[in-house]
């Protein structure tokens, strides 16, 4: 799954839209493979791995997590948040009718499963949700001394609705219960619900209006990661408890509808007459003819219609959490893959609601392009028979994996060629390979259990965003990006208290959806990087292929990855991995220099608040010092120093300049002495990229954290603006001048009008440089410079680059003509219209965000409607939040832009706590309340603030969304200690450099 919200700030975001570029040049190397068997676990492996998951998966002596889920593995015992053991899942039988013209929309549905019975058992507890309205339940063994089908009395099935789970007691059934020994064991269950826009479960979502018949499209279709299967159907809801699937699709003739697997029968249905549950675990009983009429919950039914079913081709054994399906009115694309490996050729095909389906062909030519190159490296085919991709109006993450059926948002998967960003463009390219990749890593082989979901998520971040696109998109520089798009969000995160391990505990499913975060993804990627950097990535990539090889179809963990590399590099990667996955942090290495070529290195744990105690200090790291030497001109690598101690020393001889953590491929920020960083930032030109991305990024964030003090990044900023051409490395001054500028916000006007000159000594001369058109050779590390530039000086108010802004408006304004507007302007220009407009530009920026060019061009529009000064204005985008006029997949969007609006900061927040019951119930089992809490409270800096939120939060329930909350504290704290500490430094510095 990928979670990635579009909160960037203004000042340095890039909008997005852009020009499709040419087809991209690959080279596929053929090898030869066969397509793997099924390897479904035997119930002996299923008892023992499920024994062992039960345990966090670390060493003696790991840190528990801080600030973490409602409790600690420790606390709780498996029986209170795993499953019995008793029973293992084979096969799924299910059906399900989707009524989208019932009022309210409903789906019902019934399902056979198959078990096997590991030990004697008189209950059987399954996952369900309370929602999920169970009619009739029948079981199906010898065991029960009954040559028929055992109807049993709903009342006998009772729920656990904290642990969600329903339990069948089978005691005063004939037998007494189920023995060990049994297979074969059939359990039948029909069951119905409400389709609800809650973007969990089986759920609708709905599109545009259709202009001619005034009906707004409804589809339906399911996102069930991490623990939202249950609110679709009874089912074993753990990812190690891996089953086949057959699925069968009730619906009208005019829908379509899609599953995990392809289509293989399609005919009118009409219910078998005379069913009843007595028989319904016989072999003539046709599954699904207890869907017909009425419901039981008293839902009116739709008859207009004819009927059909479909049913689909039986899985390969997966986990829950991966089965998908979907019924609507789509339109399609179709392409193919011809895999080297096999031969076979795998129809590929992605589909949308039919206004949209014409901005789809990029995402499809993607899987096209991505998927020899996964099976190059991997010498693994895809697995399955086709692959589809469903672009949705309602997703509550950014994309999901299922397998065969991958889903996502509208801005993960359409892209306009003419209208759209390069921004956009990169987001399309990468959600898609991030998703194939996990055909790979999570559907084929699937962690145990959550606890090692970062097998899943950092391996696809490190593969669909850096490796795969790499190879596709040589000239996007994704390795050199990828420092400022994972690398610097994973160390934020973690250099909090409230941080967490990336192998983390998460007991139940109320702790579970908390730790799709930086963490699980961008740290577990980074230190992925970092391995790779260290055995050589040909190695790593073997190894991987070895780890996913040895468990096809299979459940693995952290300890298997290690194995599959130990054995492609021949090091104990085990051990030098072991504190970087099992104990939360990062360490900084202080360089002490005692000359003669000399230098002392030390690691000692890193936190944004700069306090850290003695107790939280105790780990040591495996640290890859990669120490970059400069000689007359030439520079070296030491590969081999390593930092496994407390302390060493280090001899760079008589080099002319070094720094270390070449390339920036350790995870761990370096602090150099004030003359070392200016003697650095003097070289820099003889530095790479990343180095210099980096050395920036370390600078400025030891200085937030009050290891160092804030003037002497400034001076290094100062220094390297004078010479820096390239966009990563003035991203990275970008961003720090603006998180300088979102902390100071309350200063006085002079001190803000201070820091924003400085931006504008930095970005303006690029702008007068550049201009606001795109040539046509204009690489795409130009294009991103040039938007970065012009944002920067608007977002500081330079006045000839507003004028300029305005003027490319006007025309859209007056005629709606958009030819001035750049795509990759977009968002400047709009923010920028409303902010320093009135309530003409505000009511255009209304009607795109109504109706839409695009996905991307929509949240442009709410990002333009969150950044008035009027506060009418305001008043009229807090009002849409109450009366319905945005998704809530997007509410968040609006949080992040209104906090990002000095106008609007302290509203949000207090809108925030306003509706705070409502949004809870709204958002508990998704990832918008985690959003939400960052984005009303994230923009706070002030002591006052924090101790405010903490009285608020004190008598709430926040069990499900714990680490959110520890993490806005941590965050506000450590805003509001660097303004207390260096507010006068920087003053100081302003003064004495002129912008005061």
């Amino acid at each position: 799954m990928l979670l990635r919200p579009i909160t960037r700030s203004i000042a340095f975001v890039r909008p997005t839209r852009s020009i499709l570029s040419a087809t991209p040049k690959r080279l596929f190397a053929a090898r030869t493979s066969i397509t793997p068997p099924f390897k479904p676990a035997s119930s002996k492996d299923f008892i023992r791995s499920r024994t062992m998951c039960f345990c966090h998966s670390g060493v003696e002596g790991a840190e528990p997590m801080s600030g973490g889920a409602s409790a600690s593995a420790s606390e709780m015992k498996p029986v209170d948040y795993r499953l019995p053991t008793d029973v293992v899942p084979k096969h799924y039988d299910i059906a399900v009718k989707t009524d989208l013209l019932s009022s309210p929309p409903s789906f019902s549905g019934e399902a056979i499963i198959t078990l096997d019975i590991t030990s004697d058992t008189s209950t059987l507890v399954f996952n369900a949700h309370k929602a999920l309205n169970i009619t009739h339940v029948a079981i199906s063994s010898n065991d029960l001394k009954t040559s028929s089908t055992v109807v049993i009395p709903v009342d006998q099935l009772t729920f656990d609705e904290e642990q969600e789970r329903g339990k069948i007691d089978l005691s005063k059934l004939p037998g007494g219960g189920l023995k060990a020994g049994s297979k074969g064991v059939k359990v039948w269950m029909r069951f119905e619900d409400e389709l609800k826009g809650n973007m969990v479960g089986y759920y609708k979502s709905e599109g545009s209006t259709d202009e001619a018949t005034g009906k707004k499209q409804i589809y339906a279709l399911t996102q069930f990661e991490p623990t939202a299967a249950r609110k679709a159907f009874p089912c074993w809801d753990e990812p190690l408890v891996k089953s086949t699937f057959s699925l069968s699709m009730i619906a009208r003739e005019e829908n379509t509808v899609l599953a995990n697997m392809p289509e293989v029968s399609s005919n009118p249905w009409k219910p078998q007459s005379g069913a009843s549950p007595e028989g319904a675990l016989s072999d003539s009983y046709e599954l699904g003819s207890l869907l017909a009429g009425g419901s039981s919950s008293g839902k009116t039914e739709s008859s207009e219609g004819q009927w059909k079913i479909a049913k689909f081709e039986k899985t390969p054994p997966m986990s829950t959490y991966l089965v998908a399906y979907a019924c609507g009115e789509f339109a399609s694309l179709h392409s193919e893959h011809k895999s080297k490996l096999t031969g076979k050729t795998i129809p590929l095909r992605i589909f949308a609601t039919h206004d949209q389906i014409k901005q789809a062909q990029f995402g499809l030519d993607i899987k096209k392009w991505a998927l020899p190159v996964y099976e190059e490296i991997f010498d693994i085919p895809y697995a399955l028979p086709k692959l589809d991709t469903l672009v949705a109006h309602d997703f509550d993450a950014g994309a999901m994996e299922n397998w065969g059926l991958i889903t996502g948002r509208t801005t993960a998967y359409l892209y306009d060629p003419e209208k759209s960003s390069l921004t956009a463009k990169k987001r399309v390219a990468t959600v898609q390979c991030h998703e194939l990749a996990h055909m790979w890593f999570g559907d084929i082989v699937t962690m145990k259990w959550w606890d090692n979901l970062w097998l899943n998520e950092a391996f696809a971040t490190l593969m669909g965003e850096l490796v795969i696109p790499d190879r596709i998109w040589p000239e996007w520089h994704v390795r050199a990006a990828f420092l400022n798009d994972h690398l610097t969000a994973a160390l934020s995160l973690d250099s909090q208290r409230s941080s967490h391990p990336i192998e983390v505990d998460c007991p139940d499913a109320n702790s579970v959806n908390q730790i799709f975060d930086s963490i699980s993804y961008s740290k577990g990627a980074s230190v992925l990087r970092m391995i790779s950097a260290v055995v050589g990535e040909d190695k790593f990539l073997k190894g991987v292929s070895i780890y996913l090889k040895k468990h096809l179809y299979g459940n693995a963990e952290t300890k298997d990855l290690w194995a599959g590399v130990s054995e492609a590099s021949g090091m104990d990667v085990a051990s030098i991995m072991a504190n970087w996955t099992l104990k939360v942090g990062f360490p900084v290495i202080s360089v002490d220099e005692q000359g003669d070529g000399k230098i002392k290195v030390t690691q000692n744990r890193f936190l944004s608040t700069g306090d850290v105690k003695p107790e939280e200090d105790e780990t040591l790291w495996w640290v890859p010092l990669e120490v970059k030497t400069l000689s007359g001109g030439k520079s070296s690598i030491d590969h081999k120093a390593v930092l496994s101690e407390r302390s060493t020393t280090i001899d760079v001889g008589k080099a002319d300049n070094f720094k270390l953590n070449a390339e920036t491929v350790g995870v761990y920020r370096v602090k150099y002495s004030p003359e070392r960083l200016t003697k650095l930032g003097k070289d820099a030109a003889q530095f790479s990229i990343e180095d210099r991305v980096g050395l920036i990024a370390d600078a400025t964030t030891l200085a937030r954290a009050g290891y160092a003090k804030t003037s002497g990044s400034l001076n290094l900023v100062a220094e390297l603006s004078k010479t820096e051409k390239e966009f990563l490395p003035l991203s990275q001054i970008g961003g720090a001048l603006g998180r300088l500028s979102a902390v100071w916000w309350e200063q006085p006007e002079h001190i803000r009008n201070a820091i924003n000159k400085l931006r504008l000594d930095v970005f303006r001369p690029i702008v007068d440089r550049m201009g606001y058109e795109h040539g046509a050779d204009d690489t795409p590390d130009v294009k991103e410079l040039r938007e970065l530039a012009v944002s920067t000086a608007a977002a500081a108010e330079d006045a000839a680059v507003l004028k300029e802004l305005r003027d490319r408006f006007e025309p859209f304004l007056a005629n709606n003509d958009d030819s001035r507007i750049p795509p990759d302007l977009q968002r400047s220009i709009y923010v920028n219209a409303v902010r320093h407009g009135g309530e003409k530009e505000y009511e255009k920026m209304l009607e795109v965000f109504k109706k839409p060019a695009n996905p991307s061009t929509k949240v442009d529009a709410m990002y333009a409607l969150c950044s008035a000064k009027d506060k009418a204005l305001l008043e009229r985008t807090f009002k849409m939040l109450d009366d319905g006029s945005v998704k809530d997949q997007d509410i968040y969007i609006f949080a992040f832009g209104l906090a990002q609006n000095r106008h609007s900061r302290r509203d949000m927040t207090a809108w925030f706590k306003e509706h705070y019951d409502e949004l809870v119930k709204r958002f508990a089992d998704s990832y918008g309340i985690s959003h939400l809490i960052k984005g009303s409270f994230n923009s706070l800096t002030s002591y006052d603030d924090l101790k405010d939120a903490k009285a608020f939060f004190a008598d709430k329930d926040v069990r499900k969304f714990k680490l959110s909350v520890s993490q806005t504290y941590d965050s506000m704290q450590a805003a509001a200690d660097w303004l207390a500490r260096d507010s006068k430094d920087v003053e100081q510095w302003l003064k004495e450099n002129k912008y005061l």
